[in-house]
């Protein structure tokens, strides 16, 4: 998956065998561009911050079931 599909802002890919693999890369990789203060990202991550402190508790939950049955989904390689 991208750093896009996982709502970043780039097309850095990631490969793993688990969604929790995977999304510790893309955290890693988040966490990269917030130090070289990235505005894309840092644009991305302000998202997805609102997203986390959404007045719908269930945003999030339903953000991440969605991206996860995306990783599910992909073909393995």
């Amino acid at each position: 998956m991208t750093c896009k599909q996982l709502g970043g802002a780039c097309d850095v890919a990631f490969r793993a065998n688990t969604f929790e693999e995977i999304s510790e890369m893309s955290k890693k990789h988040g966490m990269e561009m917030f130090q070289k203060n990235d505005k894309a990202h840092l644009e991305a991550m302000h998202k997805m911050r609102a997203l986390m402190q959404s007045e719908d508790s269930e945003a999030m939950k339903n953000w991440m079931k969605r991206k996860r049955a995306e990783f599910d989904a992909l073909p393995e390689s």
